[in-house]
């Protein structure tokens, strides 16, 4: 079964109305092929949001927003541990009234910057605009928008959160919900929260290094699904139907940043390795994990993830490409909640994944602990 949507409200109609999904998207004919520049030399520092930037600017659209922002913590949600390793509140924000509850997180990974101003652009948008197509969105969905996932990982500037157990040892959070796993309070915390909101959709904002094609010239955003479409895992999980519905996910999110000639995207990978791994986020909801019983039903749900050029930590971000690696960041991220919103998504060709998006010549699958898995693919496009 689909995710519902509840809208009547088709794409054509949002356009015909002169309705774009963002006001970023008005500017289209600005940008020609070719104009995503060099990151440039020096890591964009001052204007790298920090924690307190985070908060700061929450507390600033939940303000000003004219359709109904909410801002918590999880500790005031009542969820125990509601804080990250060194005691920082986890903060999430809700917009929308919609019986579709999307959730949307950025910056997992400390070092990982534009996550966080992914999502406070979405939020301030959806949050604030009066036209046709947020308001599709608002009535259609439920946002569920964690900007900061790991605000401890943010303040080090590194990949990790830090246990604070007196072994000080680095949990990858992306690698933390697995049965075995849980290790950071910051994972238990935000698992609490996904078993209670029981979302339908997910989507998460990464980094990766800086990325190029065979002819040299730079990807400035990779697609991924973190269980490999026609792999070992995802073919078998309810059917096929997660295999089917992230292609379209994906699929319509390429067919979107078509119209953009600033963006150069492919399908993600790990050198010549698509990805089935199974401890991350993504992987979680999908397989319906029930961790000390607080998902008895095994809900579960697609989910996707985007990889933005660049990380701070590596020093590969660079001050030039800032304003539009996070553009093509807030330009997927809303044409993916007006898809949903309007049920277009679920129009979507699967077999773009396959056919239009480009990728390498993959030798396996890279999955858990680094183990290579052949051959590739495992079965035919279902």
């Amino acid at each position: 079964m689909e995710p519902s949507t509840h809208s009547r409200l088709t794409r054509r109609a949002v356009l015909a109305a002169g309705i774009a999904a963002v006001p970023l998207l008005a500017s289209r004919p600005a940008f020609a092929a070719g104009t995503f520049p060099d990151p440039g030399p020096h890591v964009p520092a001052a204007a790298t949001l920090g924690y307190a930037d985070m908060v700061r600017e929450l507390r600033r659209i939940e303000r000003s927003a004219r359709h109904g922002v909410t801002v918590t913590t999880l500790r005031q949600l009542g969820i125990s541990p509601g804080v990250s390793e060194a005691g920082r509140d986890l903060y999430v924000a809700t917009v929308g009234t919609g019986p579709t509850h999307v959730w949307l997180q950025g910056r997992i990974h400390g070092n990982e910057p534009y996550g966080v101003d992914t999502m406070l652009t979405l939020l301030a948008a959806v949050g604030s605009n009066g036209a046709a197509g947020y308001r599709a969105i608002r009535e259609a969905l439920t946002l569920h928008v964690i900007p900061m996932y790991n605000p401890d990982g943010t303040e080090l500037n590194i990949r990790h959160t830090v246990l604070q157990d007196g072994t000080e040892r680095r949990i990858d959070l992306n690698r933390d919900w697995a049965p075995d796993a849980f290790a950071a309070a910051e994972s238990v915390a935000w698992y609490t929260y996904w078993t209670q909101v029981k979302p339908a959709v997910g989507l998460d904002i990464h980094h990766q290094g800086l990325k190029r094609d065979a002819d040299g010239d730079a990807v400035t955003m990779s697609l991924g699904i973190s269980l490999a479409p026609s792999g070992p895992t995802l073919p078998n999980v309810k059917g096929g139907l997660y295999d089917r519905q992230t292609r379209q996910l994906q699929g319509h999110v390429h067919s979107s940043l078509q119209r953009y000639g600033f963006t150069s995207v492919d399908r993600y990978s790990v050198g010549d390795y698509e990805i089935d791994i199974k401890g991350g986020v993504a992987s979680a909801v999908m397989l319906g994990l029930d961790w000390h019983g607080l998902n008895p039903t095994g809900h579960s749900h697609p989910m996707v993830f985007f990889e933005t050029s660049g990380n701070t930590s590596a020093g590969s971000i660079g001050q030039k490409a800032r304003g539009k690696a996070i553009r093509q960041n807030v330009i997927g991220a809303s044409e993916l909640m007006l898809g949903l919103a309007t049920g277009d998504v679920w129009q979507t060709d699967r077999m773009i994944w396959h056919e239009e998006i480009p990728h390498v010549d993959y030798l396996g699958y890279l999955s858990d602990g680094n183990a290579i898995i052949t051959p590739w693919p495992t079965r035919p496009p279902l």
